[in-house]
């Protein structure tokens, strides 16, 4: 029973995870990328990603279809950005992988 009671508390838990996840959004921002990030930019078609101060940040000329996961494969966001810059702040840090139709990049945050 008590084995029972935990994997039920377990699941749910991880379901309320998934739903605030859900909730983080893209934001699209004026801001120039000045200065370095801790992670190199991915130049791919024009289309930059950074990653810095908890917050995954795209440069991109066109409008693109943009997936992240958290390095377990669980899907934080999925968006499509239109031309310009746009800013995903995450509540925790850690290894992100941006996938952009199929290139996919690692950000460290």
């Amino acid at each position: 029973m008590r084995r029972l009671l935990a994997i039920l508390t377990l699941v749910f838990v991880l379901g309320l995870g998934n739903t605030a996840l859900a909730e983080i959004q893209w934001h699209e921002t004026n801001r120039e990328m000045t200065g370095k990030s801790l992670n190199d930019p991915l130049t791919s078609d024009g289309v930059k990603i950074y990653g810095s101060n908890g917050t995954i940040t795209i440069v991109t000329p066109k409008r693109i279809t943009v997936r992240v996961y958290t390095i377990l494969g669980q899907v934080v966001s999925r968006a499509t950005l239109q031309p310009g810059t746009s800013e995903l702040r995450l509540g925790s840090r850690g290894i992100y992988l941006v996938r952009i139709g199929s290139l996919t990049q690692k950000v460290a945050i």
